[in-house]
């Protein structure tokens, strides 16, 4: 079943006196476009941290914030004055600059500011670590169910949509016809007209007449959209990560619809065909937040 790339994940642990905090959104991207926000003690492990996104998300922009909160009084902290000074000078340079009012201070602000406050521990602890490994595959889990759930809700609006454009496309069979009619009346007039005619060549008149219903034939065309559409069908059942494939199949659909429209000379089926592409573009647009 396809996913949608917009999730979000959120998961607590507790470790000891500390509460880890792992929070994860993700919305569409062509890549891993990962944003991470990490305290000071967990900076080391950032390319593992990385690399559990990477296998468990394969892509999209996200950001992923993880933080350390103290569950009891019993650890000792450092208060980082001069780091707490150059917050508060910046803040406020910035307050005064764009002439906004300082609602409740700066300090409440600035306390809760990366490595205001830390832990005296320096070094991470390996039972630590395994503690954040598993709070980011609660949320990494989490992030995915939502994207399992987005993406059956993307699902049905396709096939919907897919299914409309099959709809449309058997309403033009009977305004082929229709058309096809009036074609050969047309040139069986123009015939009458012309066999009287000095000049007139009847073989060059078969072959242009050959060749003017040929270029107007509509057959080859039916058959490759049916062909996608049953292709994209297949595709959108496919347990892998389908998106790009599912926007490739859906550009020839719009190659065959744009000949279709192009080859119709009749006002209905010139409607059916826009609204042929007006599904294919809202298909196209969900495509966009599909993994």
């Amino acid at each position: 079943m396809i996913q949608s790339m917009t999730g979000y994940g959120k998961a607590n642990i507790t470790f000891g006196t500390k509460v880890i905090g792992v929070e994860i959104r993700s919305v569409n991207g062509k890549l891993l476009d990962l944003s991470l926000r990490l305290p000071a003690l967990y900076r080391e492990k950032e390319p593992e941290i990385r690399n559990m996104v990477a296998q468990a998300a394969e892509r999209g922009k996200m950001e992923l914030i993880i933080t350390i909160e103290l569950a009891s009084d019993n650890e000792d902290i450092v208060f980082n004055q001069p780091l707490a000074k150059r917050y508060y000078y910046n803040l406020k340079q910035l307050v005064e600059d764009v002439g906004e009012e300082e609602h409740g201070g700066l300090i409440p602000v600035i306390a809760r500011l990366p490595d205001v406050f830390k832990a005296t521990t320096s070094e991470l602890a390996p039972d630590e670590w395994q503690a954040v490994s598993e709070g980011l595959a609660m949320a990494l889990e989490k992030m995915n169910s939502c994207r399992r759930n987005e993406g059956e809700i993307l699902c049905q609006d396709m096939t919907l949509r897919v299914n409309n454009i099959l709809g449309y496309l058997k309403e033009i069979d009977p305004f082929e016809k229709e058309r096809t009619e009036n074609l050969r009346a047309k040139l069986r007039s123009a015939f009458v007209e012309l066999e009287h005619q000095a000049n007139f060549n009847e073989n060059r008149f078969e072959q242009e007449l050959i060749y003017y219903i040929e270029k107007m034939d509509i057959t080859e065309e039916k058959v490759r959209l049916k062909k996608h559409c049953d292709y994209f069908f297949q595709t959108i059942a496919d347990p892998a990560s389908p998106g790009r494939k599912l926007g490739f199949i859906a550009q020839e659909m719009g190659r065959e619809i744009n000949t279709l429209g192009s080859k119709s000379y009749h006002f209905e089926m010139q409607r059916l065909v826009v609204l042929m592409k007006d599904e294919l573009e809202k298909i196209k647009e969900q495509l966009l937040n599909i993994l």
